[in-house]
């Protein structure tokens, strides 16, 4: 064990356990949820990264098995985020969201061999980045969606004043969608300052210096923000043009 690493074993177990019950005995009797998802997501954790850590050495011995993982964690994240915005129907839509804000990201960090083509470096940084846009995805398309829902009279009067059903969509809703960068910007804002987020802390304990550590934050953090805002961007236009919509909005937008 290197030193800095995370101590396993009984303890740790124990601990994970209180956390997590703590965390749903919160969220139950503060009637802020059901505190049964909060043990139902902490468990599915334990058991998906156990899962992964099995068979990440041999993805990790081939390119083409890295490629297929890569692709495997964008296609769980875009039917993730189309459930959480209530669109599975618009699943393919959603996808493109997502991808619209990873690729571009992915594509320049590779290209320039800022991130080296290898399978080690590839996986961790692929998979911030999608679940950064997916995050960011879901919180703009279900605020969007909301907003036409509860402003739907707002919608009718920028028709009423002549705006087009597409520009009339994109007022109501585009504020409120970016809300769904604040916290990339706050995290980006505080680092160092409040938190010490993942990539640093996992670079640290992985045995390198301070400097190379802040490195690779910053790299992932100012690369989070950039597909986050192209992922916030295009769902929005897509939920305005009614490519996204439920059942209860599609009088709210235009297809």
């Amino acid at each position: 064990m290197t030193d800095g690493a995370i101590e396993f074993g009984p303890v740790l177990a124990v601990v994970l356990a209180v956390l997590a019950i703590f965390g749903a005995a919160v969220v139950q009797f503060g009637r802020l949820g059901q505190g049964k998802a909060v043990l139902f997501a902490a468990a599915r954790a334990v058991v998906q990264l156990a899962a992964v850590s099995l068979v990440i050495v041999g993805i990790l011995k081939s390119g083409w098995l890295t490629g297929g993982f890569v692709l495997l964690m964008f296609t769980i994240a875009a039917v993730t985020s189309a459930r959480r915005i209530g669109v599975a129907k618009d699943l393919a839509w959603v996808a493109l969201a997502i991808a619209s804000g990873v690729v571009p990201v992915l594509t320049l960090v590779l290209a320039t061999g800022v991130v080296p083509w290898r399978p080690i470096a590839i996986v961790p940084i692929a998979g911030i980045v999608i679940g950064g846009a997916m995050s960011a995805t879901s919180q703009a398309a279900r605020r969007a969606l909301d907003e036409l829902v509860t402003r739907h009279g707002e919608y009718e009067a920028a028709l009423a004043l002549g705006f087009l059903p597409r520009p009339a969509a994109l007022e109501i809703c585009r504020p409120s969608a970016g809300h769904a960068l604040i916290p990339a910007l706050d995290q980006t804002r505080t680092v160092g300052l409040v938190t010490l987020p993942g990539a640093y802390v996992g670079v640290l304990l992985g045995g390198a210096g301070p400097v190379q550590a802040g490195v690779t934050q910053v790299l992932v953090l100012i690369g989070l923000l950039a597909a986050e805002a192209v992922a916030v961007l295009v769902v929005v236009h897509l939920v305005a043009a009614g490519r996204i919509s439920r059942k209860a909005t599609e009088d709210a937008t235009c297809r």
